[in-house]
């Protein structure tokens, strides 16, 4: 059974986090500075209770699978420069992109959220890292949500279509980037 079969189950509808946001949540997790032990973070994709709404132990133990096999693909890539955004997300002419892709960048900024002290202690606020840090959340925030982006660009006489693209098209090497910087410092304990 796929990850997709078992979101789709109606015993879990409105239970676990949809594909796109579980993609965004598990990158965010895998770019983390310091590995999280996946019993830490796992309860936040059935919204943070502490009994899973598996009725089956086997089901839930296919959907932990699923979701370790994703960290266990991203984790990787992020750290050798090769991760690529998940196929169901990419641009799109009307809506600027697609909703996977707003949604895998709300699953990301949660799970952002979640390792944030983590970041903030490697890369804090006053260190040039932090730049790089709050470029790749910006990057996402525009990306989650384009229409208050644009709307803001535009107050400042900016027009930003074609940003979004590049910004797109960026975010694969600017999230490497951040999750190999953020290891050499955890891995040199500065």
């Amino acid at each position: 059974m796929t990850l997709t079969e078992v979101l789709a189950l109606p015993e879990l509808q409105g239970k676990l986090v949809n594909e796109p946001k579980t993609h965004g949540f598990v990158t965010a997790m895998a770019a983390a500075p310091h590995e999280l032990s996946p019993q830490e973070w796992l309860p936040f994709l059935w919204g943070g209770e502490e009994v899973a709404p598996f009725g089956d132990g086997e089901l839930l133990e296919t959907y932990i699978e699923h979701i370790i096999a994703i960290w266990n693909e991203y984790r990787p890539a992020l750290l050798e420069n090769r991760w690529q955004w998940p196929q169901s997300c990419s641009l799109d002419e009307q809506d600027i992109v697609n909703e996977a892709t707003r949604e895998f960048c709300e699953g990301m900024l949660q799970g952002w959220n979640l390792a944030r002290d983590d970041w903030e202690t490697v890369m804090p606020e006053d260190s040039e890292d932090n730049a790089l840090l709050g470029g790749v959340l910006l990057s996402i925030s525009m990306l989650y949500d384009p229409a208050t982006s644009i709307a803001t660009l535009a107050e400042q006489g900016i027009e930003g279509l074609e940003q979004f693209e590049e910004i797109y098209n960026a975010m694969p090497t600017m999230l490497c980037g951040l999750s190999i910087r953020g290891a050499l410092i955890v891995e040199n304990g500065q």
